[in-house]
């Protein structure tokens, strides 16, 4: 029951900081998804006095994914109420040229400040509509999530790895005379504490399958897709190699670590 007791405390404070990573990993995709999806439907609207080389302003920027005409038409036809060809002719030379600009990523606001400010330097470019106010707030809630996020995960991964180290250190307690006597019979100090690194390495496979397991079922509930779909994206929540291989990478490499620091903090004592 002791021994149960061991690896179920050691097992959740692994879980707890894989789960804390998991999470992460998914903010992290859901806001660079967001931000693609944000990219497509973003445009600047450019407005000139005379017909721009749109060939000349996309090379300006390696921001600027591509320059579209506006097309003056669909006003014009609800202002055409018996207007001859040669007005309408005349009224399409000395309006004002509008052009769409697509971005190939969500900038910051300082990319976007730049951006502007390169386009209004050319002459005949009299005004750039980059809807800044929209904008900024869209980017900063963004990014005011991740940071709570990140936080929270940051927080939560400390402070459980001060509980795995705590129960270690308590496992090797209650160890120590044991490994006293194979320290008088010359074992040397990994031997001594092998079987604290196969706890520690068991635990963290258990972990990593408990872990896995979790988000398996999370990924099949149909509800958390919708939940993204509300909001216009599709996202990886569980890559089931990739995100496996790493948890239990980062499971293994914990315990170990402790385990190791553990044995060290042992040496010194005797």
């Amino acid at each position: 029951m002791k021994s149960f007791k061991n690896h179920f405390s050691l097992v959740i404070a692994l879980v707890s900081i894989l789960f804390s990573l998991q999470i992460f990993t998914i903010v992290e995709r859901a806001i660079d998804a967001y931000r693609e999806n944000l990219a497509k439907n973003y445009a600047l609207v450019v407005v000139a006095q005379k017909r721009v080389d749109t060939d000349k302003l996309l090379n300006s920027s390696e921001l600027i994914a591509s320059i579209n005409d506006i097309s003056p038409d669909s006003v014009i036809a609800k202002l055409n109420s018996g207007i001859s060809k040669q007005n309408i002719a005349l009224l399409k030379a000395t309006l004002l040229k509008f052009y769409k600009v697509k971005l190939n990523y969500y900038p910051s606001p300082n990319e976007l400040e730049k951006l502007t400010e390169l386009l209004l330097h050319s002459q005949s470019i009299k005004r750039v509509e980059a809807f800044s106010k929209t904008y900024n707030t869209t980017y900063r809630l963004l990014l005011l999530f991740k940071t709570v996020i990140s936080v929270f995960a940051f927080t939560v991964i400390i402070v459980t790895i001060l509980l795995i180290f705590k129960e270690l250190r308590i496992w090797q307690f209650k160890h120590n005379e044991r490994m006293s006597i194979m320290g008088l019979f010359g074992a040397p100090a990994w031997l001594r504490s092998a079987v604290l690194f196969r706890l520690a390495i068991v635990d963290a496979i258990i972990a990593s399958i408990f872990s896995f397991v979790i988000f398996f079922y999370l990924t099949s509930l149909s509800w958390i897709e919708e939940q993204f779909s509300s909001i216009g994206i599709s996202i990886v929540l569980f890559d089931k190699i990739y995100d496996f291989l790493i948890m239990l990478g980062v499971s293994i490499a914990v315990s170990m670590l402790l385990a190791t620091f553990i044995v060290l903090g042992h040496k010194e004592e005797v």
